[in-house]
């Protein structure tokens, strides 16, 4: 479980600052920036290429997210809310918070190993 934590940690952060990059930057400059501008070009690089990387590493945090609860036998609320609060700009970091605590309240034992 301890592997699985420090991952979840690890792609859980990433998710969020991506996320955060997508929705803060990268999507405002791309719909607001004038046509043919550079904060137009900006903006849709960001928004390509950040959202593309976002996306898939969304699947890896989802399946990590998976085995952690699975493993820290979360009950299926928990687990749910956890998954959803990936696809929420700053929600994700919360959730992260939450879920490590939750992790390290329930199973000291098994991650002073």
């Amino acid at each position: 479980m301890k592997k699985t934590l420090t991952a979840y940690k690890i792609i859980a952060t990433i998710v969020g600052v991506l996320l955060i990059v997508l929705v803060v930057i990268g999507l405002p400059m791309d719909l607001l920036g004038a046509e043919g501008s550079t904060v137009k070009d900006i903006g849709g690089f960001i928004t390509q290429n950040v959202g593309i990387a976002h996306g898939y590493l969304y699947m890896v945090y989802l399946v990590v997210t998976f085995l952690l609860a699975r493993q820290a036998k979360w009950d299926i609320p928990f687990a749910i809310v956890t998954l959803v609060c990936g696809t929420i700009p700053f929600a994700s970091f919360w959730a992260e918070i939450r879920a490590i605590r939750a992790v390290q309240a329930e199973h000291a034992d098994v991650l002073a190993a």
